[in-house]
């Protein structure tokens, strides 16, 4: 029976159009919108009061304003698993208006009576009601789409959650230059941080307004669900699933390195501005300027890293943003220094979108949930803990100025905090780049210049139960002999192996293989040979490779498509990139666990052949750059490929290969595990002889048993 393939996604611009031409949802997520504008306005409005109300003091507003960030966390950590259980079991329409109008008279309050204590309090309240608001919209988000297009819209909520952060920045900007215009024009008397509260209350009485007409969502909850994990409880569990992989732990420290440098300048924006003799519209700026560049990097930083290996670009973009971080705080000018940010947010965000790409990829699909509850929590926690916390030791640091001579020398707590801070995400950086790279005999210049263009591939690919090795090299070196010996070898061993090959796998790869080596198919365009390879390996890997991987088998393939960049790339003269991203797209970036490539000058391998087919009779120059090429490639990664020399005999060739094969960590591990099974294998074998032993004694006893009680029956009497 022909296999069914799968239906080809839509372009993401398309989905998304199509989620938001559903009246239903657009209409929660123009609520969305509106709600998230408001809370991010909020933020820089408190957190501009706060410093107004300390009255000048450098202590007090670093204080003042680490108090706003504490009351927006302690919250979530307290009341989070609760409010999410009361919030499923009401009338989530409802609920949400409720949360709405509460919100918005809560932020009209705190202008009015414009104190400490209200601020705090005012802002907890806020929180707690947001806290039931979240869970109500999540819930009823899938009510209103199919779920074919419920991932879409997850994507464009997120575009609304973290999207409107630059807008309430100029928003909060505009309303700071014009405040003396707007009070004369409705004849009011406020600071920008009163209108700006205002505006947060009105967008969130327009949300209240959309939410209320929109009957599609449901009275009652739709279904029940568990009681959400509380966060200490969701960081112990997650912990416990990751802590194992070294890749998966680099990377979630590594994460958190970039949120505690994105953090630090959040948490002393306002400050630091006050230090360079900005105001309320420069915090503004500032603050809009980290998350446009937060914004870019995630939009457009894989797409121009395409080229990249993720595991080094996620490391270096994570130790350049901390670099930033540090010139940052060096630089006391505040055109320089919102430059400087928009870069800083740009590499932060790189690291966000390569870090979960990575954690989708590398993660085992059963832990996968558990593990991405587990960043989020620890993020959120390490994030707004950052925005607390830093505020205190700038406050600790204070101003300080020294003179000398005819000079002064002048630096605040909120520039050290922030040099601190990037120093940490450097090092981090630096850690994670180093512990994950992988190209260590390769220098960072040389993949950056590849990547430009284009001749360097991402080797992260998505994850496999299977080990795959791939044998290369030029003609007459023996591999088709020792990838039999080596599928024997590791039978014996215990392994399931599928022994395969290039052109030729499948079906429809023979058919290939006929024509690409046939001297009747006659010359061949470089280019459509090219793509006749290519073919006939996406298909390999689709009916054949891949399917045996994910059963955990050991695949061994007889060439791969180093040979299509040798052979085509290097011995037809066309450009080696251009076939290396060819067979990368056809294959997907399954890259193999192992490549072996037997070496051997093409002359004696050539002697070898008794018959040649169409590639086989190519003139000497064309195999002699074939071989180089093959070189050239182990040389990029060492660490994935091992030369073989191929002078030797059959037995040591074998050997030197088995050798090598023997240190894959997949196949170490089985090993121990078959070890393991053949020690307790005479254990359970005596164990079931016991139980047979067991089991024959009480059949003999309820024999013996029944036949007394046969003999002592009495008869019955007529």
């Amino acid at each position: 029976m022909a296999k069914t393939l799968p239906t080809p996604a839509a372009p993401a611009q398309d989905v998304t159009r199509g989620v938001l031409a559903i009246r239903p949802f657009r209409k929660l997520w123009n609520s969305m919108v509106f709600s998230s504008l408001g809370d991010w306005l909020g933020l820089l409005a408190t957190t501009a009061m706060a410093q107004q109300l300390s009255g000048g003091d450098y202590a007090t507003a670093n204080f003042a304003i680490a108090g706003v960030f504490i009351a927006r966390l302690l919250p979530a950590v307290f009341l989070g698993p609760l409010a999410g259980v009361i919030a499923d079991k009401l009338d989530r329409r409802k609920l949400m208006v409720t949360c709405d109008v509460m919100r918005t008279g809560l932020y009209i309050s705190i202008p009015i009576f414009h104190n400490y204590l209200w601020l705090y309090t005012a802002t907890i309240l806020v929180e707690c009601i947001t806290l039931f608001w979240s869970p109500a919209k999540e819930a009823s988000v899938p009510n209103l789409v199919p779920r074919e297009k419920l991932e879409s819209a997850n994507q464009v909520s997120l575009l609304a959650a973290y999207g409107t952060a630059p807008i309430a920045a100029i928003l909060f900007t505009f309303l700071s230059l014009f405040t003396s215009a707007i009070n004369v024009t409705f004849g009011i008397n406020s600071t920008a941080t009163d209108l700006s509260l205002y505006v947060n209350a009105l967008s969130f009485a327009f949300a209240a307004f959309t939410i209320w007409g929109l009957k599609e969502i449901p009275k009652g909850a739709a279904a029940k669900h568990a009681a959400e994990t509380g966060i200490l409880k969701s960081l112990y569990e997650g912990w416990k699933s990751v802590s194992g992989s070294k890749l998966i732990r680099g990377l979630i420290v590594g994460m958190v390195g970039a949120f505690v440098a994105a953090g630090a300048v959040i948490g002393l924006a306002r400050t630091f501005v006050g230090d360079l003799g900005g105001g309320e519209a420069a915090y503004g700026v500032l603050f809009g300027a980290v998350f446009t560049g937060l914004a870019a990097g995630i939009a457009f930083g894989p797409k121009i890293f395409a080229q990249f290996s993720r595991r080094r670009l996620f490391g270096a973009s994570l130790a350049i943003s901390g670099g930033f971080l540090v010139a940052l705080a060096a630089i006391p000018n505040l055109v320089l220094a919102v430059l400087i940010v928009v870069i800083l947010g740009a590499f932060s965000g790189i690291t966000w979108v390569t870090g979960f790409t990575m954690l989708g990829m590398e993660v085992a699909d059963d832990v996968r949930g558990r593990t991405f509850a587990f960043v989020q929590s620890l993020i959120r926690v390490v994030l707004v803990g950052v925005l607390a916390v830093s505020p205190l030791i700038a406050a600790a640091v204070g101003q300080h100025t020294f003179k000398f001579k005819n000079s002064e020398l002048s630096y605040n707590g909120a520039a050290v905090t922030i040099l601190v801070a990037g120093l940490f995400a450097t090092l981090i950086g630096l850690l994670s780049y180093k512990q994950m790279k992988d190209r260590p005999n390769v220098s960072l210049w040389s993949d950056i210049t590849n990547a430009i263009k284009g001749e360097l591939g991402s080797i992260t690919g998505a994850p496999t139960k299977g080990v795959f090795i791939a044998l290369e090299g030029g003609e007459g070196i023996g591999k088709s002999t020792q990838a039999k010996l080596l599928k024997a070898w590791l039978e014996q061993e215990g392994e399931t192996v599928v022994l395969s090959r290039e052109p030729g796998g499948s079906d429809l790869g023979i058919e290939i293989r006929k024509i690409l080596l046939s001297h009747s198919t006659g010359e061949i365009s470089p280019r459509a040979e090219a793509l006749l390879y290519a073919a006939d390996r996406a298909h390999h890997v689709y009916g054949v490779i891949r399917p045996a991987l994910a059963q955990g088998d050991v695949v061994i393939s007889d060439r791969y498509f180093d040979s299509s960049i040798a052979y085509q790339g290097a011995g037809r003269v066309l450009e080696p990139g251009e076939v290396a991203r060819i067979s990368r797209w056809a294959t997907e970036s399954l890259f193999p666990t192992l490549t072996i490539i037997i070496d051997l000058p093409p002359q004696v391998g050539l002697a070898r052949l008794k018959s040649k087919d169409r590639l086989e009779s190519q003139p000497m120059d064309f195999h002699e750059r074939v071989r180089q090429e093959f070189l050239q490639i182990a040389a990029l990664d060492p660490e994935r490929y091992v030369i073989i020399d191929g002078n030797q005999s059959i037995e040591d060739t074998h050997t030197a290969i088995i050798t090598r094969v023997s240190e894959i960590p997949a196949l170490k591990r089985n090993a121990v595990e078959d070890k393991g099974n053949l020690l307790l294998r005479p254990i359970r074998a005596a164990g079931k002889e016991v139980k047979k032993i067991g089991t024959s004694a009480s059949n003999a006893v309820k024999k013996s048993g029944t036949a007394v009680k046969a003999k002592t029956k009495k008869p019955v009497k007529k």
